[in-house]
C-alpha cells in the first residue's frame, strides 16, 4: 500500500508516525492540559530483544509456501491496536505470540489450513488488518492447544464480480478499505463504509466484528450492507443466498456477522453498493449548553432527515480535538441523486430552536471531488485521522490515552454519562493518574445515541497498562449497570468477555456454544472470544 512500511508494534505506517514539530506541539498541549505529566519519550525496543520461543509446529508441505516463521511477522500478529497492546509492545512484553503466520491466497488454502489445524489440535486465529482493540486477534488461547496459527487473509483481496443492475459486488474478505474503494471506483460505485480504521482494516474484519462506519445514521453498520456471506468452517462451507431481504427463519448471515472467527472464517461476501455522492452540505453548530446540544441531536435523529454526519462533541472533546470552548455539533448531508441544501436548512432550524449558534455559514457543493466542511469540522477531521498515531506517541510518554464506546436509549443517556464520568474519575484517583474524560456521539438512532468516551490521563511509566485496566474495569461496570452495551462497534474479543457474558441471555450463550460445537467440533477457531473454549 503506497510503498510504506507497516509498524510492527503500533498504529499504521512507520513513515506517518508523530515526529518533529507535530510531537513537540502534541507534548506542549498535553503539558498544558496535564502539567504534572512525565512526558519523557520511551522508544520501542528492537525486535531482537523479545524472547520469542521457536515455533512448536511446522506447516505441512502443501501450506509451507504460505507460512511465515519470521520473528517480526509473528510479533506483528501477536497483538491488536488497543492502548494496552501498544504499551505492552513498547515495554517488550508480548506474551502470546503465534507459532506461525499462514497467508492463504484462495479459499482452498483456507480449507487446507483448517483441516491441518483441526486434525493436529492447533488453534486458528483469523487475522484481517489486525486493528482489533479488544484482544480479538491475540494468540491468547490456552495450553491445551499444540500451537497457534495466525490466519492472515490479506492476500485474498479482490473484487470478484460487480452486479451493476442490483448494485452489489462479490468481494474477498481480505481486501483493505482503500483497495476495495479503488477497485469499485471504475464502476462508479462505493461501499460507503469508512470506519476510523478504514486504511488498515479489511472487509472480513468488518463483517466478523459487526463494525460501524463513519456515517452517523442509516446504513451505519456493516450488517446493513451485507447481502450474503460465504464462510469456511472445520465442518464444511456455509453460503447464504443473495437476497434483498427474507423472512425465511433466522438469518444465516446474522449468525456469522459478529462471530469474530469463532464459528468460521469468512472468505467472501456480496455487499450492497451505492453511487458515489455528488451533492454535499456541511455545518458546525456551537452549543454553550451541552444538554441543549443533546436535545438538538435527539430531534435530528427522530426527524427522518438522516444526516450522514451528526457528531456532537462535548466541551472537553471539542477543546482537545477542535480547539473550541463550547460543545460542537459536526453536521453533514450527502447524496448522489439530488441537492441536499433543503435538508441542511431544516436541520439547522432544529439546532437553532435548541439554542445552537452558527460560528460560520454552512458549506454546500455539487462536485463529487469537493468536500463541504467548515473550518471547525476540518480541524476535528484532521485530528480524528491522526488520533491513533498521536495515541501511540503519547503512550510512549507515559500517558493513558484510550477510548471506549457504547449505546443506550435517550432516556438513559444523562445518567449513563454521569456514571461513566464518575467511575472513570474515581478509578483514576485510585490508580494515581490525573486526567480528563471526554464524550462524543459517533452514531445516533431515533431511540438513542452511541456515546464514544475518551480518557486522557498522566500515568506512570511501566504501570500504564495496569492503570488502564483498572479504569476500564470501572467504566465497563458503569456501562452495564446503567443500561448501556459493552460495545457498540468494537466487538467483544477476549477483553470484553466478562461484561458480554452478563449482557447476553444465558440461553443464547448455550445456543451459541451448541452452534460452535457443530461448526467447530474440535474447538480450534479463535478460542476464548465470545464463549469459553470447547476444549
Amino acid at each position: 500500500m503506497s510503498g510504506k512500511t507497516r509498524s510492527w508494534w503500533g498504529w499504521g505506517n512507520v513513515e506517518d508516525a508523530v515526529t518533529g514539530a507535530e510531537r513537540a506541539e502534541l507534548t506542549r498541549r498535553t503539558a498544558e492540559l496535564l502539567p504534572d505529566a512525565d512526558l519523557t519519550v520511551h522508544a520501542p525496543p528492537p525486535v531482537e530483544s523479545f524472547d520469542v520461543a521457536p515455533s512448536r509446529v511446522t506447516a505441512p508441505p502443501a501450506l509451507a509456501p504460505l507460512a511465515s516463521y519470521d520473528i517480526r511477522d509473528r510479533l506483528a500478529h501477536a497483538h491488536g491496536q488497543a492502548f494496552r497492546d501498544v504499551v505492552r509492545a513498547l515495554l517488550g512484553k508480548l506474551p502470546h505470540v503465534p507459532d506461525l503466520v499462514v497467508r492463504p491466497t484462495s479459499e482452498a488454502d483456507v480449507v487446507r489450513t483448517l483441516e491441518w489445524c483441526d486434525g493436529a489440535g492447533i488453534a486458528v486465529v483469523p487475522f484481517g488488518g489486525g486493528t482489533s482493540v479488544v484482544g480479538g486477534v491475540e494468540a491468547r488461547t490456552g495450553a491445551e492447544y499444540t500451537g497457534v496459527v495466525s490466519l492472515d487473509l490479506g492476500r485474498m483481496d479482490r473484487v470478484l464480480e460487480v452486479d451493476a443492475t442490483s448494485r452489489a459486488a462479490l468481494v474477498q474478505a481480505g481486501v483493505l478499505g482503500p483497495d476495495l474503494e479503488e477497485q469499485l471506483r471504475p464502476h462508479g460505485r462505493t461501499l460507503r463504509f469508512f470506519p476510523q480504521s478504514f486504511e488498515f482494516s479489511t472487509l472480513g474484519g468488518w463483517l466478523a466484528t459487526r463494525a460501524g462506519g463513519h456515517f452517523a445514521t442509516r446504513l451505519t453498520h456493516i450488517d446493513d450492507l451485507t447481502e450474503s456471506l460465504r464462510v469456511v468452517t472445520p465442518a464444511g462451507a456455509v453460503e447464504s443466498r443473495r437476497l434483498p431481504g427474507s423472512g425465511a427463519g433466522p438469518s444465516p448471515d446474522r449468525m456469522f456477522l459478529g462471530s469474530e472467527g469463532a464459528l468460521g472464517v469468512i472468505t467472501e461476501a456480496w455487499v450492497r453498493l451505492q453511487d458515489r455522492p455528488r451533492w454535499r452540505a456541511g455545518a458546525s453548530v456551537a452549543f454553550e449548553d451541552y444538554e441543549a446540544g443533546v436535545r438538538a441531536v435527539r430531534a435530528l435523529a427522530q426527524s427522518g432527515l438522516d444526516p450522514a454526519n451528526c457528531r456532537l462533541l462535548d466541551p472537553m472533546e471539542a477543546f482537545i480535538n477542535a480547539g473550541s470552548p463550547t460543545a460542537v455539533l459536526v453536521l453533514g448531508f450527502e447524496s448522489s441523486d439530488h441537492p441536499v441544501t433543503a435538508w441542511m436548512e431544516r436541520a439547522l432550524e432544529l439546532c437553532l430552536d435548541h439554542g445552537g449558534t452558527l460560528p460560520e455559514p454552512p458549506r454546500c457543493t455539487d462536485s463529487a471531488g469537493t468536500a463541504a466542511r467548515t473550518s471547525a469540522a476540518d480541524t476535528w477531521r484532521s485530528s480524528f485521522l491522526r488520533m491513533p498515531y498521536q495515541r501511540d506517541a503519547l503512550a510512549a510518554q507515559s500517558m493513558i490515552v484510550e477510548t471506549f464506546e457504547t449505546a443506550c436509549t435517550w432516556d438513559r443517556f444523562a445518567g449513563l454519562r454521569a456514571a461513566v464520568d464518575a467511575a472513570a474519575q474515581d478509578a483514576m484517583r485510585q490508580v494515581g493518574a490525573t486526567g480528563v474524560v471526554t464524550c462524543r456521539f459517533t452514531h445516533v438512532y431515533p431511540d438513542g445515541p452511541a456515546p464514544y468516551f475518551g480518557v486522557y490521563a498522566a500515568g506512570t511509566w511501566g504501570r500504564t497498562v495496569e492503570q488502564w485496566d483498572e479504569i476500564k474495569q470501572a467504566v465497563s461496570e458503569a456501562l452495564i449497570a446503567h443500561g448501556g452495551t459493552i460495545t457498540h462497534h468494537h466487538a467483544v474479543g477476549r477483553d470484553h468477555r466478562p461484561w458480554y457474558d452478563r449482557q447476553r441471555p444465558d440461553l443464547f450463550a448455550a445456543t451459541l456454544r451448541a452452534g460452535k460445537a457443530v461448526l467447530d467440533p474440535s474447538g480450534v477457531l479463535n478460542p476464548g472470544v465470545l464463549i469459553d473454549p470447547l476444549r
